[in-house]
């Protein structure tokens, strides 16, 4: 079920889109209708550099499961790594 709800948050980092790596400074995240994943409804998150253009950016849909289990991995991961 679409939740209507976006987030937004600033990002620091890099992803690769067609024409190489470019830096990343925002995210967006929802719960919607897929472009492309085989699925009712997704988390969809895009990764984006909007100071570039249409080209920067990465797109990721996942299935309820997949997102909360990578939620647990990143809060998991993050958790145990040393503050820099």
């Amino acid at each position: 079920m679409c939740t209507y709800r976006t987030e937004r948050v600033i990002v620091e980092g890099s992803g690769k889109g067609p024409d190489g790596w470019f830096e990343l400074k925002s995210a967006t995240v929802y719960f919607d209708h897929p472009v492309s994943a085989p699925m009712e409804h997704s988390l969809n998150i895009d990764f984006i550099n909007p100071g570039m253009g249409p080209s920067a950016r990465v797109a990721v849909e996942l299935g309820r499961d997949s997102a909360l289990a990578l939620a647990r991995a990143i809060n998991l991961l993050v958790g145990e790594a040393p503050v820099s």
